[in-house]
């Protein structure tokens, strides 16, 4: 980083302009210590928004400060209060039930950074939890929130993790860590919820006031200024996760106090990307009604922004005008998931047929269990006047014949478009990741870290940066997941 924006940690500047709201979206608590906190991983990139210098990671008093040991000048660290539906029913007041606030820091450009730390302690929102976070699941956490930014995908960022021996206890006794977690704001559906459901009307205003003049500054010279917040956040809800539907991800758990305000990729607990293609795929294990599997996630994105539309109705004025911005949703997650395939499938133009075409795909995938990840990243070898590309795809499945029958309507498909084979494929390269966050990478990284060998988080980091790029010292990262990943499981706990 350039000399002006190299900033030491007591350098940084904060404006913390949530802790200037009323006292009822949140309560004041410093985080509880961690003993013996040690530095386990921490993102440049990350560090980089707000213009913090790379050398700060390895100081003792980053290491203090970002395990909840130790306060910076203008820390003023906070618990928000919010509710939400969790697995559709109705939870009732949750919160940041191991999460704080510590402030927003200024980056070089200007843009506030709200730094979270997660696993800091109890605080009045905990319930029955311990306010803890452990070290599997922080690991997982700083991983994917780097990946999924390198991926392009709208997503909090994550700054640091840092971990002590100090015991807690999940499904068996675990290492405590920390997450330093980074975004614009981590205002979510619940937050609005939580005062609609309460009556409190007047703080659900000000709360949607807060949101426009902070982040959606353009929208206040609308005519009707919170039908065309819902309509945005509707917007961008439907284009995350799109994303995500084109990607593979999984979230695992999209409760509406885990969904953004801003359309952010938010909570990152049980998620995965599929590997082997099934449509009813549930990455979570505590998902047992499989309502968060990767065929309900634009369904259930629906769900939840009506939710949202549900609490902000008394600032829409009547229930025609929540529904008429609500209907936003569909028209505009199916444009940006077929723009998402037309790019993963090399088209510059759409076509009528096109829908049929991925309908026959998605189809064949799940037939045969096929790799997500390696079948879109090889489909870019095809070509559209003879199959000498094929092999790629084609060895990945075990009805050779349905691929077959699909890459002759593809290849046909490709003859309609006048993008030659090799600029198609580095378009398409572009758009198809040859690295995502296995699970089973990321538990090799883990079982390591366990042991204080923190180079292979470091070594996935450094993969995961640059996920588009081909790496072929490193194309073990790209392989086919070997017979104990079969076994892995994530659940809520994680």
């Amino acid at each position: 980083m350039p000399g002006a924006t190299a900033l030491t940690l007591e350098q940084l500047a904060f404006d913390n302009s949530f802790a200037r709201l009323d006292p009822s979206f949140y309560t004041r608590l410093a985080p509880t210590p961690l003993p013996e906190p040690y530095l386990v991983a921490g993102s440049p990139a990350a560090a980089g928004l707000i213009g913090l210098r790379t050398e700060e990671f390895r100081r003792a008093e980053f290491v203090e400060t970002f395990a909840g040991n130790r306060a910076l000048p203008g820390f003023e660290p906070l618990a928000a209060v919010y509710s939400g539906h969790q697995f559709g029913v109705w939870a009732g007041q949750l919160g940041d039930g191991r999460a704080l606030l510590l402030g927003e820091a200024l980056g070089p450009d200007g843009r506030r950074w709200e730094l979270q730390l997660k696993g800091s302690g109890l605080t009045p929102y905990s319930r029955m939890g311990d306010g803890r976070a452990v070290l599997r699941s922080s690991i997982r956490e700083f991983l994917c929130s780097e990946a999924m930014h390198a991926l392009g995908v709208p997503t909090t960022r994550a700054l640091a993790a840092i971990g002590s021996d100090y015991p807690v206890v999940r499904e068996t006794v675990e290492t405590a860590a920390v997450v330093t977690r980074m975004a614009p704001s981590f205002l979510r559906f619940g937050n609005f919820e939580h005062f609609y459901y309460a009556g409190r009307h007047q703080e659900l205003q000000a709360l949607a006031d807060y949101v426009i003049d902070g982040f959606y500054p353009g929208l206040r010279d609308e005519p009707q200024p919170y039908a065309a917040l819902v309509r945005e956040v509707v917007e961008r809800t439907a284009r995350l996760v799109a994303h995500w539907q084109a990607l593979g991800f999984c979230h695992g758990v999209m409760n509406t106090d885990n969904m953004s305000i801003l359309g952010l990729t938010i909570d990152y607990g049980p998620f995965g990307f599929v590997d082997g293609f099934a449509a009813n795929h549930v990455c979570n294990h505590s998902d047992s009604g499989g309502r968060y599997a990767y065929a309900n996630q634009p369904a259930v994105g629906e769900w939840n922004c009506y939710c949202l539309g549900q609490a902000l109705l008394p600032l829409l004025g009547s229930v025609e005008e929540a529904e008429s911005v609500l209907s936003a949703y569909r028209p505009a997650f199916t444009e940006e998931f077929a723009r998402h395939l037309r790019a993963k499938l090399g088209l510059a133009e759409a076509n009528d047929a096109d829908e049929a075409l991925f309908n026959s795909l998605f189809g064949i995938l799940d037939a045969g269990r096929v790799d997500f990840t390696r079948f879109f990243r090889g489909l870019s070898r095809v070509r559209r006047a003879d199959a000498s590309g094929d092999a790629a795809c084609r060895d990945l499945f075990i009805d050779r014949a349905a691929f077959d029958g699909w890459v002759a309507d593809y290849r046909a498909r490709l003859r309609t478009e006048a993008l030659d084979d090799a600029s198609r494929a580095a378009r398409m390269d572009r758009a198809n990741p040859k690295f995502v966050l296995r699970n089973h990478l990321a538990e090799t990284a883990i079982q390591r870290a366990l042991a204080r060998d923190f180079s292979e988080v470091e070594r996935l980091q450094a993969v995961l940066s640059r996920p588009y790029d081909e790496q072929p010292e490193m194309d073990a990262y790209a392989a086919l997941p070997p017979d104990w990943a079969s076994g892995l499981e994530v659940s809520c706990s994680s």
